[in-house]
């Protein structure tokens, strides 16, 4: 998947969306969640990324509680005209590390937006996303106050996050969607029950966030618990500690063997087979994975040069469902807990 000039080639998100390199890049960690940052390495990452392709850069209000955003601004307003910026609204946080609320009510869609704005530094979002679905809000208040947005030219083009086929059918009738970001990778598949055949149909893209399962699918560890620093929120995810490692980590072995046939990392084969859902479901995919790191950023990108086979396919798919432990602690706002 690259082009004659060696960056990797472009997809369009959704009908009528953004042009973007088929693989993008997730800024959450530049900020926090993963530790301790290089700011000069996470900016030069940012740098190698444009120079390989990648277009679609991913933010959100939430990461650093705007911290992100701010830090993005300078990238951001050099490279205005050659990127496509998405940010996210509706994760609520204070002063307690432990609380997450959920917001999707006009009021706060508009008051969030004024903010990424702002600290972003530019005059429109490439593509604002809700974060989380509060079903208590209705969907048709939601999308309609984001569909505002887009009319006053604040916003170009919308996009959900962990919502249902149905929820996502919903949303399209009130104002089209260019893209639903679901978590989607060897060891989480939930979206393919009901959100993947919808926006097939509809002609919506996915944006697959946490693609090499927040680093675990790499090998780069194999016990959050016991390997990564305090501050690192891995050390809460449930299939990352404990006995689940253990298991889960033993379920790395076909992807590690492939990866040696190909002369590739397992982040590469794990990257590979995301990359090919577009095929296997007949839509488009661009995943968006994390890094702070050009190296990593290099390994990422070069993963879509990979073609895996059907025989190879077929080695992977049973991974997912002998995954031991659930993504979050807290799996109320997935949209796994609304199928």
């Amino acid at each position: 998947m690259t082009n004659s000039n060696g960056k990797i080639t472009t997809v369009t998100l959704g009908s009528g969306g953004p042009e973007v390199g088929v693989q993008g890049l997730g800024c959450m960690g530049m900020s926090e969640f993963y530790g301790a940052t290089d700011e000069a390495a996470a900016r030069d990452t940012l740098e190698a990324a444009l120079a390989a392709g990648v277009t679609l850069f991913d933010t959100a209000d939430v990461y650093g509680r705007g911290a992100n955003e701010e830090f993005l601004r300078p990238f951001v307003t050099a490279h205005r005209d050659e990127i496509t910026l998405a940010t996210k609204f509706a994760i609520v946080r204070t002063d307690d590390p432990q609380y997450r609320g959920i917001r999707n009510d006009p009021a706060y869609v508009r008051e969030c937006v004024e903010g990424s704005l702002r600290r972003l530094g530019v005059e429109a979002i490439d593509l604002y996303y809700m974060h989380r679905r509060d079903p208590a809000v209705p969907l048709a208040e939601s999308v309609g106050a984001m569909a505002e947005l887009v009319a006053e030219g604040k916003v170009r083009h919308l996009g959900l996050s962990e919502v249902t086929g149905a929820e996502l059918r919903e949303a399209h009738a009130v104002h089209p969607i260019a893209a639903l970001q679901s978590e989607w990778s060897l060891f989480s598949r939930g979206v393919e029950r009901s959100a993947v055949p919808a926006a097939a149909e509809l002609g919506v893209a996915l944006v697959p966030y946490s693609p090499l399962g927040r680093g675990f699918l790499t090998g780069a560890f194999a016990d959050a618990e016991r390997e990564l620093p305090a501050d690192d929120f891995r050390r809460y995810q449930p299939r990352m500690v404990g006995d689940a490692a253990v298991a889960n980590t033993a379920l790395l072995e076909p992807v590690k063997k492939l990866a040696a046939s190909h002369g590739a990392t397992p982040a590469q084969i794990a990257l590979a087979w995301v990359q090919q859902r577009a095929a296997v479901h007949g839509l488009t995919v661009v995943p968006i994975p994390g890094t702070r790191k050009r190296s990593r950023l290099e390994e990422n990108v070069a993963a879509t040069r990979i073609v895996l086979s059907e025989e190879e396919l077929a080695l992977l798919e049973p991974i997912a469902g002998r995954v031991v432990g659930s993504r979050y602690l807290d799996m109320s706002a997935t949209s796994d807990s609304r199928e």
